[in-house]
C-alpha cells in the first residue's frame, strides 16, 4: 500500500515537472509560422501630433522627402537559421524605424527586436552577447516571417549602437543579428 502511494505521488510529480516544462519551453512554437507583411511607414504617427519646431521653408530645403535608409545589414543564423536583412530608416519628420524584410527564422517563446551595441559574431561565439551591453527593446517580434517595421524610441542615441538581434529573451540568447553598415 506504501508502495502504490509512493509511485502515485511520483507519477504526479512527474506529470507536473512535464507540464511545467511543456509550459516553459514551448516547443511547439517552433513550428508555427506567423508572417506580417508591413509597408515602409512615411510618417510616424507620433509626428501628427507635434507641432514643428522649424519654419516651413527650413523643413523644405532640409527634410528628406520620403524614408531614407541610414544603415542596413543581412541577418547571420545565431541558434536557429535566420535570413533577411534589416534597416534603419529615418522618416520624413525625423524619427527613425529599424525595418526587417524578408525575415525568416524560427517561432520561438519570447522573441525580442533588439538594436545595440554588440558585435555580431558567426557561430555560438556570436549567441549570447547581445545583452552584454547596450541595447534597446524595440518590442516583441511580431512574426517570425515577412516585412515589419520597429519604431525606435525618440530619445534613443543611435551613435554606438550598431547592430539588430533577433534575442530570445525566456533563454538569453541570439536566434540571429545583422550588422548595419
Amino acid at each position: 500500500m506504501v508502495r502504490n502511494r509512493w509511485r502515485a505521488g511520483a507519477a504526479v510529480s512527474a506529470a507536473a515537472v512535464v507540464v511545467a516544462g511543456l509550459v516553459w519551453f514551448k516547443p511547439w512554437a517552433l513550428w508555427v509560422d506567423e508572417t506580417v507583411n508591413e509597408a515602409l511607414p512615411t510618417v510616424s504617427a507620433t509626428s501628427l501630433s507635434r507641432t514643428p519646431s522649424v519654419t516651413p521653408s527650413a523643413t523644405a530645403t532640409t527634410a528628406p522627402a520620403g524614408p531614407t535608409t541610414v544603415v542596413q545589414g543581412t541577418f547571420i543564423s545565431h541558434e536557429h537559421t535566420t535570413t533577411g536583412t534589416v534597416k534603419l530608416i529615418r522618416l520624413p519628420d525625423g524619427s527613425h524605424v529599424v525595418r526587417l524584410e524578408n525575415l525568416d527564422t524560427s517561432s520561438g517563446p519570447d522573441l525580442r527586436v533588439w538594436l545595440t551595441d554588440a558585435p555580431v559574431r558567426e557561430g555560438t561565439a556570436g549567441w549570447r552577447v547581445f545583452d552584454d551591453g547596450t541595447y534597446v527593446s524595440l518590442g516583441k517580434l511580431k512574426g517570425n516571417k515577412g516585412d515589419q517595421n520597429y519604431a525606435v524610441p525618440a530619445d534613443t542615441d543611435l551613435a554606438g549602437l550598431t547592430s539588430v538581434a533577433i534575442w530570445c529573451d525566456r533563454f538569453d540568447v541570439s536566434f540571429g543579428a545583422a550588422e548595419l553598415a
